[in-house]
């Protein structure tokens, strides 16, 4: 008989629908069913790429006699982390400070008010149903101190939110912050600390900022190195394009298999960030191969992006992806044994069960051939048992993938990639704001009821200023303006911002980060999107938010600059610009000043062209031709130079500045 999940929008709720345990959403009617019947929530936070959430799933939420202890003692509640993270972020706080780490599944026991009281995360059957018990019998026995002991975890955390005095962004800061990245660099791998390893892909793009900014060569090789391990390793599809969620191992050799699109959306990023510093063809190549497993894999119907792929296909993970030598004898006959040696597929194997995980630690020799043996293997590939795809359309990871794709399209002249990242901006305006109000997540085109966090509106802003740069479309930036118009609900005290706005559902705690973990905080996110706006439109007032925002985490990114990547990143380009580049005119000279602009690798720079005076364009505007030829404008900390007619010369002053 289902549950209470048969409604869902979240593909993760919805595959355990048909779970005896009588699972139901986040919601009122949860903890006033825990307050009537008194008893504990068991509060049950996942996500449907998660390979120890489908056993959590199998052996305890699928099993019979979970069920009947679960259903009689407590109310159980399932939430989508990617749906939620407003929920995730609170009682992850809780696992952390109780138990010493975190990760998911997050399993955490609730007093009918919603106060932690016990935590963890993945627990084999047997325990799970002793720790049932356990908690049973605390409850039933010592209720007044299973309620004392939640007060006491909320007050703790309550003080653990505080925030470390702003900062102002300097110069000095940002070369310690390298530095200090320096000396927590891989020399033998590349990428930072050691196994499990994830790709820093904010914390790369700081670093690439920074040599652009100051010509650094420490920050250009921990950056370069760390881009190209990554793409050669078995973390990077080399047969279908798109970066796995980790390394297991710390050579990037073996990887949890998921795909996620903030990972993907924020890597395509880097890697031409990467590439317009010099990171040449194999730079180009992951580019051009990311944004294809995007648009390939990645995208729904209605023009959005999925969130992620599962680790497993048929429950196996991994199955999809890796080879034994004789699978690829059986695909490729005669060019399996190069193959092999090319791919590292080894009769010992380098996963599980004698199969490997295919890197490319050297270019072939012969890229016709290459090409075609990739073909053959990837067709092979498809008619294996494919991960499931989580299909819910998220506002912020769709976002992050708008700004990659408009940016990576215009720079790299592929008009297809700024069409789809203008297709899925207008998929979410149209679908994710109701009533005025953004939302977090929608499946199918049908929106879900959770509102927008922070980082849905920092991260969409951005990608909405990214279509204007990328196509001079002035609906772009006042749709980024009315996305922003949002952003003081979420403020705080010290000119950051919350990761809620103030008019949110109250929880235990009002969640707050200014770290950036897989993603760019809430914090960083708006603080990136002001900076953005306020060059884009010469707003001093929205660059001054943006350099507060900026302030509030920079005590945290200078102590952990790993965990401060997009914050020291939005730095970068405040110590920069903002640097305007306005390009009027058309044809083929308009069309070169623009290819010299864009290449520019200036962390501050934004780049704008058009017609002379287009209509809600601010940096085209008073801007005419010069004696009837295209021109550039350029100006610096809203001071401007002579115009420019040529792109060589264009070239040069941006290098200059």
């Amino acid at each position: 008989m289902p549950n209470r999940l048969a409604d869902a929008t979240s593909p993760y709720l919805l595959q355990h629908r048909d779970n005896p345990v009588d699972w139901q959403e986040w919601g009122s009617e949860a903890f006033a069913e825990a307050r009537e019947r008194n008893v504990p929530v068991l509060l049950s936070v996942g996500y449907a790429a998660c390979h120890w959430c489908h056993v959590m799933a199998h052996e305890s939420f699928e099993d019979d006699a979970v069920a009947e202890a679960l259903n009689a003692r407590f109310v159980p509640v399932k939430v989508d982390r990617e749906e939620r993270p407003d929920i995730d972020a609170v009682y992850m706080s809780a696992v952390t400070a109780t138990t010493g780490q975190g990760g998911w599944p997050m399993t955490v026991f609730l007093t009918p008010e919603g106060q932690p009281f016990f935590a963890g995360t993945y627990f084999p059957r047997d325990h799970f149903l002793r720790v049932l018990a356990a908690l049973d019998e605390a409850w039933r026995t010592r209720e007044d101190e299973v309620r004392a002991s939640g007060t006491h975890i909320a007050g703790a955390l309550r003080e653990g939110l505080r925030s470390p005095d702003p900062i102002e962004p300097a110069a000095g800061l940002l070369e310690d912050a390298v530095a200090l990245l320096a000396r927590q660099f891989d020399p033998r791998s590349a990428g930072f600390g050691g196994a499990p390893k994830f790709p820093p892909s904010m914390v790369l793009e700081f670093l690439l900022r920074h040599h652009a900014r100051t010509g650094d060569p420490t920050a250009l090789e921990l950056a370069s190195r760390t881009l190209d391990r990554m793409a050669r390793g078995g973390l990077y599809d080399q047969l279908g394009g798109g970066f796995a969620r980790y390394a297991v191992d710390a050579d990037w050799v073996v990887p949890h298999f998921e795909k996620m699109l903030y990972d993907n959306a924020l890597l395509l990023r880097a890697y031409t960030s990467w590439w317009r510093l010099g990171g040449g063809d194999h730079a180009e190549r992951v580019v051009r191969e990311t944004a294809a497993f995007l648009l390939r894999d990645l995208l729904t119907p209605e023009g959005g992006f999925a969130s992620s792929l599962d680790a497993d296909a048929d429950g196996v993970e991994g199955l999809t992806y890796a080879w034994t030598p004789a699978q690829l004898r059986e695909v490729l006959g005669d060019d399996a044994d190069p193959a092999a040696e090319l791919f590292v597929v080894t009769a010992a194997g380098t996963f599980e069960h004698g199969a490997s995980t295919l890197q490319l630690p050297r270019d072939p020799d012969d890229r016709a051939w290459f090409e075609g043996v990739r073909s053959r293997l990837l067709d092979a590939r498809d008619r294996r048992p494919q991960p499931a795809r989580d299909d819910k359309v998220v506002t912020s990871w769709n976002g992050l993938a708008v700004a990659a794709l408009a940016d990576a399209g215009a720079l790299l002249d592929e008009p297809g990639w700024v069409d789809a990242a203008a297709r899925c901006a207008r998929h979410v305006l149209e679908v994710h704001v109701r009533d005025g109000v953004l939302l977090r997540a929608s499946r199918d085109g049908r929106p879900g009821d959770a509102r927008a966090v922070a980082d849905d509106l920092g991260n969409l802003a951005e990608g909405l200023l990214a279509l204007h740069r990328a196509t001079g479309d002035a609906s772009w930036l006042a749709h980024a303006r009315s996305v922003l118009d949002g952003a003081p609900a979420f403020g705080a005290d010290d000119g950051g911002f919350h990761d809620t706005a103030a008019d949110a559902e109250a929880l235990y705690l009002r969640p707050r980060s200014a770290a950036d973990n897989a993603e760019p905080s809430g914090q960083s996110a708006l603080a990136g999107a002001f900076v953005s706006l306020g060059a884009l439109t010469g707003d001093t007032d929205a660059l001054a938010v943006g350099r507060a925002a900026v302030a509030a985490g920079l005590g945290l990114a200078a102590r952990e600059p790993r965990f401060g990547g997009w914050t020291l990143a939005v730095a970068e380009a405040l110590l920069d610009g903002p640097v305007q580049v306005a390009v009027v005119g058309t044809g083929p000279d308009a069309s070169a000043l623009l290819s010299a602009a864009r290449r520019s690798a200036r962390p501050g720079a934004v780049v704008v062209a058009g017609p002379p005076d287009s209509p809600g364009v601010p940096l085209l505007a008073d801007r005419p031709l010069s004696a009837g030829r295209p021109t550039a404008y350029v100006c610096r900390g809203m001071v401007c130079d002579l115009p420019v007619t040529d792109a060589e010369g264009l070239a040069e002053r941006l290098a200059a500045l």
